[in-house]
């Protein structure tokens, strides 16, 4: 579905440029994994798929969830057991089978391929060309709407967003920064880039679970060695703030991985000219709720 695309008054004010939010939680699930998810269970049905089997720690599994309601197609999902029981619900709302499995996404994913067959078909969560085609779509809209950013703001875990952003990039011929998020404890992409080479993360930490891949795609470890990306680290307390301060600013309730995309842009932590047109990619986050963050705020005493 196509979302908003609005500027936002208090982060232009406070960067100042010009601050864009493409508005991917308004998305029927919630968050951006609509595109991608969504464009590969269409194109796997075309392909004869009767059953859909994926593994997530929430937002991609919630889609995978929805679609396969809504093309009719039975769907397993495996969760770790990191996944909030808000997401775990949300998918079983969606008549999803759901079963919780192992301490990480890897370890839950090791177990969804045992349920591959020839018949039911493999959704993975970010590493599929068919998931990059519908993020890029994302571009495709804001340069509809006369917007040519000069850079992009978002935050990584298992590196769709990334990919698909920076294809669609590619396909506007924009060579321009793209600001890669992580959380402290889940940084798989920025440890990669700081190594010069792919790696695995022994593990993930911290609050913001729908960022926690140990590695992310081969892909978007490709782009951030060919093109201009910059890594960025925060802390779990920086991402609550942020929720809660985009919450009062655009009456949006987002989850602690998109909040480490907005926290740069509250925080200052990058420097922009007034001429900039800066894009963020609101990547929302179904498995939030108010109380959650309210827990949070408690927990970081912001």
């Amino acid at each position: 579905m196509k979302t908003p695309l609005i500027r936002s008054s208090k982060l232009s004010e406070l960067n100042g440029c010009n601050v864009w939010l493409k508005m991917e939680s308004a998305q029927p699930t919630g968050s951006f994994k609509q595109r991608s998810i969504g464009n590969a269970c269409l194109n796997y049905v075309e392909k004869g798929a009767k059953r859909f089997v994926s593994s997530s720690g929430g937002n991609a599994g919630i889609s995978v969830a929805y679609m396969g309601k809504l093309l009719g197609v039975a769907v397993t999902v495996v969760v770790p057991k990191t996944t909030s029981q808000t997401a775990i619900d949300l998918m079983r709302q969606e008549s999803a089978q759901v079963i919780v499995h192992g301490d990480s996404w890897i370890e839950a994913n090791e177990h969804a391929l045992s349920f591959v067959s020839e018949e039911a078909v493999y959704i993975h969560p970010f590493d599929d060309q068919y998931l990059w085609d519908g993020v890029a779509c994302i571009i495709d809209e804001v340069i509809e709407e006369g917007v040519r950013p000069s850079a992009v703001v978002l935050s990584v875990g298992g590196g769709s967003l990334l990919s698909g952003v920076a294809q669609g990039l590619h396909t506007h011929h924009l060579d321009i920064p793209i600001y890669a998020i992580e959380t402290e404890g889940t940084a798989s992409l920025n440890t990669s880039i700081q190594r010069g080479r792919h790696i695995s993360l022994d593990q993930v930490t911290g609050i913001a679970t729908t960022l926690a891949a140990k590695r992310v795609c081969e892909q978007a470890f490709k782009i951030s060695q060919q093109q201009n990306v910059q890594g960025i680290m925060v802390a779990d307390a920086d991402t609550v703030s942020a929720c809660l301060k985009f919450l009062d600013d655009h009456r949006t309730l987002v989850e602690p991985a998109c909040g480490a995309s907005l926290s740069i842009l509250y925080d200052q932590k990058v420097s922009f000219s007034p001429s900039d047109e800066v894009l963020v990619i609101v990547c929302g986050g179904a498995s939030i709720t108010f109380d959650q963050l309210a827990k949070y705020v408690q927990q970081f005493a912001i």
